[in-house]
């Protein structure tokens, strides 16, 4: 018994300390920030602001989400019938509690609410999740490589890059491989007159999913229309450099996306608050943005694009349901379900 409780306090203590981790990083990144950065040159810009340019950024980082609330439909469709709004719904859900929790909980609530909405099985749709992130791995390496040619990168940024590439290639080589096995087997289980889909474990059961959504039409209806979420987003920080007179080209917006979603692709703190603020600054002043404007950008310009869908979340998170005052006990017993079924 002693044992059990010494292993519950050991895995209770490790998110503690990942988060505290987190929280360290954040502060770190935000002095680095603000060091030697002149206040009047930061906020200059704020007085002159351009509203039509804001709210035509505001407008195209909220569609991004909503094209993703379609791909994951589409990604749906073999194994369930969900509607589009019941996935935006969930990922507005999500994305308020991945603004006020760290490590990215807000992942696994919004598989929840669609599997609970949908009346599909919870591991299947978490599934999906990293099916998504894989599609969004493979288009960020596409679009590191179409960037490069238009906007000069440091030699240290290409490195990355193309370590960043490698590894998408390899997790889809991987994803193809797992997906060619599961079809050998699905062949050998009706050559042997075993009926189609059955399978013994609960990790079988999810997989066999896995197999039949890749195999069907929506799955690569749902690869294109992945684009639509990355091409919303580099408008929208496009249209907020020009709300803010920085006077960006499309290619350079898109090169300063790329370089923040590389670094906050590590989760760490609620709303990716420092290490946003971190690279953002890094690529502005990469592209020749003086720091101390750019310093204001990520501080203001991230605030203007996060609070609007911040509250569509809070509102989500009201109709569906669940206690806003208990978030972080509610995505802990998701975290440990999950654990649970993937060991059963």
């Amino acid at each position: 018994m002693s044992n059990e409780r010494t292993g519950g306090r050991t895995r209770a203590n490790a998110p503690a300390r990942t988060q505290w981790l987190g929280y360290l990083l954040a502060a770190a990144c935000l002095a680095w920030v603000l060091h030697d950065i002149h206040p009047e040159r930061a906020f200059r810009d704020l007085p002159s602001l351009r509203w039509g340019w804001v709210a035509a950024g505001v407008g195209c980082d909220l569609l991004s989400y909503v094209a993703q609330g379609l791909r994951w439909k589409l990604l749906l469709l073999p194994v369930g019938r969900v509607r589009v709004s019941q996935c935006v719904r969930a990922i507005y859900a999500g994305l308020f509690v991945n603004e006020v929790l760290p490590l990215r909980a807000g992942e696994l609530l919004r598989a929840h609410l669609v599997a609970r909405d949908a009346g599909l099985p919870f591991p299947v749709v978490l599934t999906l999740v990293g099916v998504e992130r894989l599609l969004d791995g493979v288009l960020m390496a596409l679009a590191i490589g179409v960037v490069s040619l238009h906007v000069p990168l440091p030699g240290s940024m290409k490195r990355a890059a193309e370590a960043f590439g490698l590894v998408i290639l390899l997790l889809l080589l991987g994803f193809i491989v797992l997906l060619c096995v599961l079809e050998r087997r699905h062949l050998a289980r009706m050559r042997s007159g075993q009926p189609s889909g059955q399978t013994e474990t609960r990790l079988g059961r999810v997989l066999e999913g896995l197999r039949v959504q890749a195999k069907a039409p929506s799955f690569y209806v749902a690869a294109v229309a992945s684009s639509l979420i990355p091409a919303g987003q580099i408008l929208a920080l496009w249209a907020m450099t020009n709300a803010f007179g920085f006077g960006l080209t499309l290619w350079a917006a898109a090169a300063v996306l790329i370089i923040i979603n590389l670094g906050v692709a590590v989760p760490n703190a609620p709303a990716n608050a420092g290490s946003y603020q971190f690279f953002c600054v890094f690529g502005l002043t990469l592209l020749g943005v003086e720091k101390s404007r750019a310093a204001g950008f990520s501080i203001a310009g991230y605030l203007l694009l996060t609070l609007p869908f911040l509250l569509l979340g809070f509102l989500a998170l009201v109709r569906s349901g669940l206690n806003v005052s208990g978030l972080s006990g509610q995505v802990r017993r998701l975290a440990d379900q999950a654990v649970e079924r993937s060991g059963s």
